[in-house]
Formats: structure tokens, C-alpha cells, sequence
């Protein structure tokens, strides 16, 4: 039997646990913020820098720097939107949780390529579409409900295979 008592938990409760302690190490206090950076910062801006890390004064968890790497060019764009761009953060996290930005010229490292919504085929039952809809709307961090959404709907449109006996499965001679 398990810690918890063998009964089931939602993973909206075990996730911010788990996450904290790497997303500390990193210096990132909030992990929303690199969760949800392409909505903070916007599409644009998201796809020419990545944070790298949140710095606070010793003791603080208030006002800190944020580390953005930035593809070189976009550098001075970014520099001029900087004060934009605290406030998108602040008011995104609800607290004043950066007061300056730091730049860091370089590639941005590479992403791998995701399935997003529009690549999922719209042959899903609606009812079923409709009770995963009810099921992740009890997750409270709307990033995490948009990745569950996503993968709930991938389960529901993949293709399932053949049923046994068919005569669809491989070495059956026909």
C-alpha cells in the first residue's frame, strides 16, 4: 500500500510538489512562468527567448531578475520591451516577482516538436470531447489543463487497432 492510503489523488495536487524542488534548483520560484512563457510573453517574443533563470537577493522571493536567453538579433527588440514585459510577468503570477530583465545573447536551444491542438482531428465523439472537458476543468493551473486536454484528446483520436480475428493483422496470409 502506498503513503497516500491506496486511494486515488488527482494529479493536479501532485504535480506543483513534484515540479518545485527542480524548478527551485533552476531558480525559477514560479514555475508558470517557464510553463506558461509563450502566454506571458506572447507568441512572437517566446519563439526568440527562453528564460533561463530567476535570481532573488538573498531571502527574497520578491523583485528578482530574470535571465532571458535571446537570439541575437532580437536582443534590442526585447531590451525595449522590457518593461512590457515585467509587467505581462507580474501580473501574470499575480505578484511583483521580477523587476529587471538580463539578456544573454545565443541560440535558443532546440524544441521538439509538439502536436498541437489543430493537428488533432476533429472526428471525436462530442459527448466524449464533453466528459473530458468536465474531468480536467477541476485542474486548477490552466497550462497543465490545456497539456491534459491535449493528451486526453490525442487518447480519444487515435486509431485503435483491429479486433483479433478480423483478418487485418499481419501474417495472415490474405
Amino acid at each position: 500500500m502506498s503513503r497516500s492510503g491506496g486511494r486515488p489523488r488527482s494529479l493536479a495536487l501532485l504535480v506543483p510538489g513534484l515540479t518545485r524542488a527542480v524548478a527551485g534548483r533552476h531558480g525559477f520560484a514560479e514555475a508558470g512562468l517557464v510553463a506558461d512563457w509563450a502566454a506571458i510573453a506572447g507568441a512572437e517574443i517566446a519563439s526568440r527567448c527562453v528564460p533561463e533563470r530567476l535570481d532573488f537577493s538573498r531571502g527574497k522571493r520578491m523583485d528578482g531578475t530574470l535571465h532571458l536567453r535571446v537570439e541575437g538579433a532580437w536582443a534590442l527588440a526585447i531590451q525595449h520591451l522590457e518593461p512590457q514585459l515585467v509587467e505581462r510577468i507580474n501580473s501574470a503570477l499575480g505578484y511583483r516577482i521580477v523587476a529587471s530583465i538580463r539578456l544573454h545573447q545565443g541560440p535558443l536551444p532546440k524544441r521538439p516538436q509538439r502536436a498541437t491542438t489543430a493537428a488533432i482531428p476533429a472526428a471525436v465523439d462530442p459527448q466524449a470531447r464533453a466528459a473530458l472537458t468536465a474531468q480536467v476543468a477541476e485542474i486548477a493551473d490552466p497550462g497543465l489543463r490545456r497539456a491534459v486536454e491535449r493528451l486526453g484528446l490525442a487518447l480519444l483520436t487515435s486509431e485503435k487497432p483491429p479486433p483479433p480475428g478480423t483478418g487485418a493483422s499481419r501474417g495472415n496470409g490474405a
